[in-house]
């Protein structure tokens, strides 16, 4: 397993503006080398909008996606987010892990967080996924499913291997509960025997929401490997040690005990 390093954009988003979003992390990211991984916030280009029925686009025709695919090309690097897609009648809070080739990797948030009404407009989806990117197994999450341990559960294969190695979380999480936030992350780490990254917003949307980033990485003891200062926008990268994931497993084999 080699070396992995992700870069974190922990960043301000227009309300519904995806112009003005999609040229914001143009200067951000655009010119970022020798990483593997990006993170960028939840409903990346429009902000957590309920507003499905005119933001959607579907994996066809998407400006998103052509923007995520453009992106990963020239960086040589895959990002991972999500946005509003429309599936038929149907919306969803959708994660994207877009890899340089183009090959894009689809999840639906899983838990749609009822206290925004985020349920009344998305449909949420049914399935873990674990995508395979050079050497590692990684799992896409998004905000509110950090809540449910169980969405995240990790264990062993048939061949004695964990199912993965890295956990995602990308989100629009207010910064009024940013201590459940801090706590659950390195929770996560701990529990599931993974590196975790989380990577929030900052600023305020149009429902005076106020987020305050927060955003880090933890190691698989629970510890931050990396972490963005507070309400500021940031671009951060950390490397990964495969190495050092495989030791832990080995002198601690807490998988192998569930």
């Amino acid at each position: 397993m080699q070396d992995l390093t992700i870069a974190l954009a922990q960043v301000n988003q227009v309300w519904e503006d995806k112009a003005s979003n999609l040229a914001h992390f143009d200067r951000l990211i655009g010119d970022l080398k020798d990483v593997d991984l990006i993170l960028l916030p939840e409903m990346f280009h429009t902000g957590f909008s309920m507003n499905a029925a005119v933001l959607a686009e579907t994996m066809e025709e998407s400006a998103a996606l052509d923007w995520l695919k453009a992106k990963a090309r020239k960086t040589d690097a895959a990002i991972y987010t999500s946005f509003i897609a429309r599936e038929g009648d149907r919306f969803h809070n959708r994660g994207v892990f877009v890899e340089p080739s183009g090959e894009a990797h689809s999840y639906d948030k899983r838990k749609v967080f009822g206290l925004a009404g985020e349920h009344e407009i998305y449909t949420p989806g049914t399935k873990e996924v674990i995508v395979s990117f050079r050497g590692w197994y990684i799992q896409l999450q998004i905000c509110y499913d950090l809540r449910f341990p169980e969405n995240a559960r990790n264990g062993l294969n048939a061949s004695g291997k964990p199912n993965y190695d890295l956990l995602l979380y990308v989100a629009n999480w207010p910064e009024r509960r940013s201590a459940h936030w801090s706590a659950l992350l390195p929770a996560r780490a701990i529990e599931n025997q993974c590196y975790v990254a989380g990577l929030n917003r900052v600023g305020e949307d149009a429902n005076g929401l106020h987020y305050s980033g927060n955003s880090v990485v933890c190691s698989p003891m629970g510890e931050a490997l990396l972490s963005h200062e507070i309400g500021r926008e940031t671009v951060k990268t950390v490397c990964l040690s495969g190495s050092d994931l495989n030791e832990i497993r080995r002198v601690l084999p807490f998988l192998k005990d569930r």
